[in-house]
């Protein structure tokens, strides 16, 4: 069983390129299954910071092959600034390196036009999106009318079908009072860019397939994280994709017989990024202070990330929903310096006590949880230097320990910094 999946515990931002990029030293392929540009995964190693958008995180590692899979969505400019981004800091990503699935869905920038207008449409019902056009170009996917990846193979064929889509874009864009986009200019950008992607076109599935006969290990990176999954985050405010476990067998093809490992990335408190309920939501001084030390801002956009306590609720629900075989808790050195901390361990709505996340109940629902919290001593040593979990302060350890106890799964690594290395085992 040579599959090992990564996947977000809360409602993304966890540290899952990281994790990524630990795992892949021992991966053949790491492979992205699910999302687009609107994931950010940053990486420090020799001195770069990397976000990297598209590309999966195992890049930095030259013996492992790297995979965008079926069920993402990519733009290709974004893309070709990635790779171009990376060959600057001497990270080579040509075809023998990198390769896209041929049925991955094409992101243009009309469909970021058009989730830009979505959301001045919904005024103070924003969903919050980044704004990349992920929805939309999955709707589009949904409604079987956009653009694969495979496409780009015959350049010239490919504008005509941009151009296509495009126009019918704009008549949209013009139906909400807005300018319509330029179709000329980007007809010929992404007809370029089609010619300069052809050669990393693959079947992604028989990539897969075909390394999984060999025996080989294949690392899935999953983008944001269980509370967007389409289905089964707090809808509406989640992505278009599906974020969790099984969204690597449906995103790159292949069956659960060969998956070994699902590691749940979380951070060692919460963090969500646009609306939606949020129990657990600090907004004074603590959840300030969380957001300043840990500089919660977003990879992607900048936005400033809503701070909050660690919500044992939504792990449970998350090791449930992934079957996680273990958890990476990242951040955990974020916490020194706090005198005591605070986890959720269940919610009170309307006088009772609820275990489980409402998930299927809807924001409504959510809305009027208040979080019971257990109180655990803080510690105020810096945990940077630290690599085995045993060195933590005592008080560190049992925080794990209780983490470990609130949701039936190991912790398999614990971040103590921000560095690639800065991991306690």
């Amino acid at each position: 069983m040579p599959v090992t999946i990564i996947v977000g515990t809360q409602w993304g931002d966890e540290g899952k390129g990281r994790v990524v990029d630990h795992c892949a030293a021992q991966s053949d392929i790491v492979a992205r299954y699910n999302g687009g540009d609107n994931a950010g995964h940053t990486v420090i190693a020799e001195g770069h910071k990397l976000a990297l958008h598209l590309v999966p995180s195992g890049i930095l590692y030259p013996q492992a092959l790297c995979l965008i899979g079926a069920g993402t969505v990519i733009n290709p400019l974004r893309l070709l600034k990635e790779i171009e981004g990376l060959r600057a800091v001497g990270v080579e990503v040509g075809p023998e390196r990198l390769k896209i699935a041929a049925a991955a869905h094409l992101n243009l920038p009309t469909h970021r036009a058009l989730d830009g207008a979505s959301e001045l449409r919904r005024g103070k019902q924003a969903l919050g999106t980044t704004r990349r056009g992920i929805g939309p170009t999955y709707a589009d996917k949904a409604r079987r009318v956009g653009l694969r990846a495979g496409q780009m193979r015959a350049p010239d064929a490919f504008a005509a079908q941009v151009r296509a889509l495009a126009t019918a874009h704009n008549e949209r864009l013009i139906n909400f009072g807005l300018e319509p986009q330029l179709v000329g200019p980007l007809v010929a950008q992404l007809q370029e860019a089609a010619r300069r992607l052809a050669p990393y076109l693959v079947d992604g599935a028989t990539v897969i397939g075909d390394a999984l006969a060999a025996g080989k290990r294949v690392l899935c990176e999953g983008a944001q994280g269980t509370l967007l999954d389409l289905d089964h985050g707090t809808y509406p405010f989640v992505t278009s994709s599906s974020p969790i476990a099984g969204g690597a067998l449906t995103g790159l093809g292949f069956g659960p017989g060969a998956v070994e490992r699902v590691i749940g990335v979380a951070k060692a408190y919460t963090t969500r990024v646009g609306a939606g309920p949020f129990p657990t939501e600090l907004l004074g001084e603590t959840g300030e202070r969380l957001r300043q030390v840990g500089h919660e801002y977003g990879v992607t956009t900048g936005r400033p990330r809503r701070c909050g306590w660690l919500d044992a609720v939504i792990l449970r629900y998350a090791a449930q929903v992934n079957g996680l075989t273990e958890i990476a808790l990242t951040k955990l050195d974020i916490l020194s310096g706090l005198p005591t901390l605070q986890i959720a361990v269940a919610y009170e709505v309307d006088g009772e006590r609820l275990e489980h996340f409402p998930a299927e109940w809807g924001n409504e629902v959510l809305s009027r949880c208040v979080p019971i919290y257990e109180e655990l001593p803080g510690w105020e040593s810096d945990l940077r230097a630290i690599r085995r979990r045993e060195e933590l302060p005592p008080e560190a350890r049992a925080y794990v320990a209780r983490v470990e106890e609130l949701t039936g799964a190991p912790v398999a690594f614990t971040g103590v910094g921000p560095e690639r290395a800065e991991f306690a085992l």
